[in-house]
């Protein structure tokens, strides 16, 4: 172990933890001080970029390849690091918190990796936060169990060759850790704190048990941010004595201007890259977020209306399935997020054709995994999987070089037939007001309507009707998006929430926090870059 200790981080309004002392040594917060004191000054740098371009792209309302990152997209020689056996079977992926019960069934469920997730699926709470990393050291010591106080039943952890390989995934980078803090003060970026905690604790132990630290990045909106990552990891590993290249990450290409710079965002991370992602929600609020204020041509329709056949979308896919394949990394589908009904077997039976038909399609145009959100979707998944691989472990082979993606091509959002609706309004209102209920009380991953849903469907909820109001969007209905009409929908929503669960429920609720919340970040001139900004300030602990 390198370096001394620099000044010590002051834990911040936090209640105490039972085994917080196990995650909260004096080492490992040492780590993190020192990712701190290096790295924060350029987070900050890039996130004022990103405003800068945000501004350009309303002043333009375009986006294109960059000029002056040519020559790495033209060089046909550079490829990413190989895959370490651990990952190069990728063919489904399940993802969640990291709460005890979540981390034996996702270890368990028969996916080849669980995304253990600390970012969108994750409420941020300071328990979140610091039990999920040892829930994490649990399952690598095998000491992890559970039992459920209400229903009895027990769980524990099958054989080690059983068990998916764990990619953690990191908040982004516009997220700070309020409970940790430097000696000025100042809030350290809960990304290094959920990477830094993580990998402290764990790379060594990893490599040990013949896996690694492996990380998926979140709301990586440049290849200048995909830098910093590089950066980050190459100072880990020689702090904690790993060799270079124990690292592995996957990116997700969530946000539109990322879409611009897969090639780019690969080559920054070239000696850990792994993979890309295509995170459907994210990108669709991405979208949405960018070219607000570029008119009607940019306006969405409902969100379960934009398949991911939509020519955008699809442009999109078979993009980064091209771009992984010609460096040699894998290119990881989107989500399933049903979740199967235990009383209507009709709504399973149609819903599992979807996803079937979802991941036949993804395995079809060359995809090397997908991801799931329930165990029971595993199966399904891995059908579609190993119908078209077989025995092979992924099909990077298969360069498709067939696809030719044009700049314009990214937001032709108006090839889509499909308009707004009132009840996608009602529908983005029902959901945002629930999710983000849940939400405020500590829970990330919430079953709404069958749904999983997480913080990025929260986000294109409320940014749908942020923008349908603002482009004056006409319903079929002949109603108006107007802020009246949001305010009266919200209204409407709530009542019917308090029939549905009784009043005493109601109020034990945060529900009129998340109705004025959503409210807030739906009607507000000023756009809020990230709900969960203004969200954190309203979560408990």
């Amino acid at each position: 172990m390198s370096a001394p200790a620099p000044s010590p981080l002051a834990i911040v309004d936090a209640e105490p933890l039972p085994r917080q002392e196990e995650v909260l040594t004096d080492a490992a917060l040492a780590f993190v001080a020192e990712l701190h004191r290096r790295f924060t000054p350029r987070r900050d740098e890039l996130l004022a970029r990103r405003a800068e371009r945000r501004a350009e792209i309303a002043r333009t309302s375009t986006l294109d390849f960059l000029p002056e990152t040519a020559a790495i997209r033209a060089d046909d020689s550079w490829r990413v690091a190989p895959a370490p056996a651990a990952l190069n079977d990728r063919r489904v992926e399940i993802t969640g918190p990291t709460d005890r019960k979540m981390t034996i069934n996702a270890l368990n469920s028969g996916a080849r990796v669980w995304l253990a997730d600390f970012e969108d699926a994750s409420a941020p709470t300071w328990e979140n936060v610091v039990l999920g990393q040892l829930n994490l050291i649990d399952a690598y010591t095998r000491s992890i169990d559970f039992t459920d106080p209400r229903s009895g039943k027990s769980y524990a952890l099958r054989p080690a060759e059983e068990l998916a390989t764990v990619v953690m995934r990191p908040r982004g980078w516009h997220l700070d850790e309020r409970h940790l803090a430097d000696a000025d003060g100042r809030k350290v970026p809960g990304a290094l704190v959920d990477f830094g905690l993580y990998f402290f604790h764990n790379a060594q132990r990893l490599l040990e048990l013949g896996k690694g630290p492996y990380f998926y990045l979140p709301k990586t909106e440049s290849h200048l941010e995909a830098r910093l990552w590089n950066d980050v990891f190459v100072f880990a590993q020689d702090y904690v004595g790993v060799p270079q290249g124990t690292v592995r990450a996957t990116v997700l290409i969530e946000t539109i201007t990322a879409a611009y710079e897969m090639e780019e965002i690969l080559y920054e991370l070239r000696d850990h890259a792994s993979g890309l992602n295509a995170g459907r929600w994210d990108y669709l609020f991405s979208i949405v977020k960018n070219f607000r204020d570029g008119g009607a041509r940019f306006v969405l329709p409902d969100r379960n209306a934009v398949t991911m056949t939509a020519p955008f979308m699809r442009a999109y896919t078979e993009l980064l399935v091209r771009t992984c394949h010609k460096r040699g990394a894998h290119a990881i589908g989107g989500m399933a997020a049903f979740i199967p009904s235990r009383r209507d077997a009709e709504v399973n039976k149609v819903a599992f054709e979807k996803v079937r038909a979802d991941k036949d399609r993804e395995a079809n145009d060359g995809f090397d995994g997908s991801w799931v959100a329930h165990p029971d979707l595993v199966p399904i998944a891995m059908e579609s999987f190993d119908r078209v691989l077989g025995d092979k472990p992924n099909q990077k082979d298969r360069l498709r070089e067939d696809v030719h993606v044009e700049a314009a091509d990214l937001i032709a959002i108006d090839s889509l037939d499909a308009k707004p609706t009132y009840a996608g309004l009602v529908n983005a209102v029902q959901v945002g007001i629930r999710y983000i209920e849940a939400w405020l009380r500590g829970l990330g991953a919430v079953a709404i309507f069958n749904l999983m849903e997480d913080a990025a469907t929260a986000e294109i909820s409320r940014s749908q009707i942020w923008q349908w109001i603002n482009a004056g969007v006409e319903f079929e209905n002949g109603d108006k998006a107007t802020p009246e009409l949001a305010r009266k929908v919200a209204a409407e929503e709530l009542d019917h929430i308090r029939e549905e669960i009784g009043e005493e429920a109601f109020r034990a609720g945060h529900w009129q926090e998340a109705h004025d919340l959503l409210l807030k970040v739906s009607l507000d001139e000023d756009y809020a870059d990230f709900l969960t900004l203004p969200a954190y300030e309203q979560l408990k602990g």
